[in-house]
Parts: C-alpha cells; structure tokens; sequence
C-alpha cells in the first residue's frame, strides 16, 4: 500500500508543479508583450521627437533659406519614421505655394507630431 500511496502523491506533486510553472510561463509571456509594446511605443516617441527637433531648429528658428542638403536630411527623416500619415502632411507642407499656406501646414504637422507620441 506504501509505494502506490507514494507514487499517486508523486505523480500529484509533479502536477501541481507543472500547473504552477505553466500558469508563470503565461504570465512572464504576458509580461514580455507588454514590454515590447512599450519599448516600440518609445522607439516611435524618440523618432517623432528627433524629427521635432530638427525641424524646429533647421525649419522655424533658422534666418535663411533651407539648403539642399537639409531638405534631404529633413526628408529622409521623416520617411525613417514610417508614418504614412506624417508623411503626407510633411508633403503637404513642402507643396505649399503661399506662405500663409506653409504656416498653416508648418501648424497642422506640429499638431501631428504631437498627436502621435504615446504616453503611458
């Protein structure tokens, strides 16, 4: 009677355990979504504030006009973005004819910019 008394509390212990380390892994597994989640969030927030910067300091602060190599630089990092959505509004902004039009685009792409940085 002793060893088939052992053998069914062992075969419950290993369950138990198994149950246990199954219901961790679930959880630990939820865990590491929520951090990449997170850490994409914030590799987005980076980008969108890099370009910010840049446009702020190279677009609306600077006296002079915009060469070439700073348009190309200004361009592709908004494409490094991967915004369809900014990008559209950045070319909205560089076709505009009048300035009244540029500034109320220079306004709508700020707008975005902001928008798209997640806080959590």
């Amino acid at each position: 009677m002793k060893n088939p008394n052992r053998i069914l509390i062992l075969i419950l212990v290993l369950l138990l355990g198994n149950v246990f380390l199954g219901v961790k892994y679930f959880s630990v597994a939820k865990e590491l979504r929520q951090t990449k989640t997170l850490s994409e969030a914030q590799k987005v927030n980076n980008k969108v504030l890099e370009f910010s910067k840049l446009f702020i300091e190279k677009v609306l602060k600077t006296k002079t006009e915009i060469d070439f190599e700073m348009r190309l630089k200004l361009e592709n990092a908004v494409r490094d973005l991967g915004d369809n959505e900014i990008l559209a509004q950045w070319s909205q902004f560089i076709e505009s004819t009048t300035e009244a039009n540029a500034q109320e685009e220079v306004k709508n792409l700020l707008e975005l910019l902001i928008n798209k940085i997640r806080v959590k």
